[in-house]
């Protein structure tokens, strides 16, 4: 049975939805399927192979087809159009030609231009329209990150029996990794001495994902803590040295995806700030690093936001007001302070974490897929 995973981005990308991407592919090959990735043929992106630049096997195929590479632009503008229409004109010409039995896709637009899809859902539209009502129907099914999507497609009409709620996953090889505190911090030039509470992922200054939050819980803290932020761009990183010249603060840019679990392993704390406010956060978001922070084995403090309670709870990880520096640092000495929480709440997340790979999510997906056929 043979899987075309259709997919309108550049690779590789340092951004998650390419990290999910391939290894969803990966996952989706090691349950048994011949699989194809096709993506368009970018001009500037990086030349590096994406299999091994995101860590994955080569057991699937990549695609790069040819299409109307126009200067990039907001996800309104003429030339984000043209680009996109171009790249599904070409996609349906190309597999007018091949052979396949499912075809998968994160990109509404694919239900435009082809039928038979199965569609990944990320988030809902600030505004529904009529033609996305028209792709979920199309769609043999739609699997979607959390509940909250779920409901919301019912809500829209949709039949609650073609959508699967299927979180993010992580490879568990790769982030629970057999490498001491210690070494981790020796191989990274990290402070031996230090408390460090780690925060990995695009930085996105005061927006959802809560890094200000964070960067302000700094001032509640000790002076033997640290705070390392690892994953933003060099205009973010400038912005917070500018803002926040405290000296328990310190910055990493984006860091090879291979790397991420040694500054994970190097952490005495992992730090997830998303905040409320927006449907994103509260109820769309499946973030990679909860799943990698779980699967490290390192003690996690989390917003208390809907959607990251469909996966932490009191048992595997201190849940803590969002939106609150002040709540986020009580929440961080609470764990420094209590080491038989530390440890209980690391190694009940690093067992829960095993229900969220990337096989078992290709798994749920194939069989749920298998029932609609």
């Amino acid at each position: 049975m043979k899987l075309i995973y259709l997919a309108n981005i550049g690779l590789p990308t340092a951004w998650a939805h390419g990290i999910q991407i391939m290894k969803m592919c990966e996952a989706f090959a090691g349950q048994g399927l011949e699989v194809e990735l096709v993506a368009p043929r970018r001009r500037k992106v990086r030349r590096e192979n994406p299999f091994k630049f995101f860590g994955v096997k080569e057991n699937f195929e990549i695609k790069f087809i040819p299409f109307l590479d126009l200067a990039p632009g907001h996800s309104g503008s003429l030339f984000f159009r043209l680009r996109l229409l171009s790249f599904f004109l070409v996609a349906k010409i190309y597999l007018m030609f091949q052979r396949y039995d499912i075809l998968y896709t994160r990109d509404h637009a694919a239900g435009l231009f082809f039928k038979n899809f199965y569609l990944e859902v990320h988030s809902m539209p600030a505004s529904i329209k009529s033609w996305h009502k028209k792709v979920w129907r199309k769609a043999q099914s739609l699997i979607v990150l959390t509940s909250f999507i779920r409901q919301e497609l019912r809500e829209a009409g949709i039949a609650g029996e073609k959508i699967l709620v299927a979180s993010d996953g992580v490879d568990l090889e790769k982030f629970d990794i057999p490498v001491f505190q210690q070494e981790a911090r020796q191989k990274l030039s990290l402070p031996m001495d230090k408390k460090i509470i780690l925060y990995a992922g695009s930085f996105y200054l005061r927006d959802w994902k809560g890094v200000d939050v964070l960067l302000e819980a700094a001032k509640y803290l000790s002076p033997d803590c640290l705070l390392v932020l690892v994953g933003g761009q060099e205009n973010e990183i400038e912005k917070i040295k500018k803002n926040y010249p405290a000296g328990n603060i310190l910055l990493f840019g984006r860091q090879p995806y291979q790397k991420i679990p040694l500054y994970l392993k190097a952490a005495d704390i992992l730090v997830l700030p998303n905040k409320k406010g927006e449907s994103i956060s509260e109820k769309y978001t499946s973030p990679l690093k909860l799943f990698e922070y779980m699967a490290a084995g390192r003690p996690i403090v989390a917003s208390d936001l809907p959607t990251i309670c469909e996966v932490l709870n009191e048992n595997n990880s201190v849940l803590v007001v969002p939106n609150d520096p002040d709540a986020l640092a009580g929440g961080i000495k609470k764990v420094l302070s209590d080491a038989g929480l530390s440890e209980r709440i690391s190694h009940q997340a690093l067992f829960d974490v095993k229900n969220y790979t990337w096989d078992n999510r290709a798994k749920n997906i194939i069989n749920f897929s298998n029932t609609k056929t």
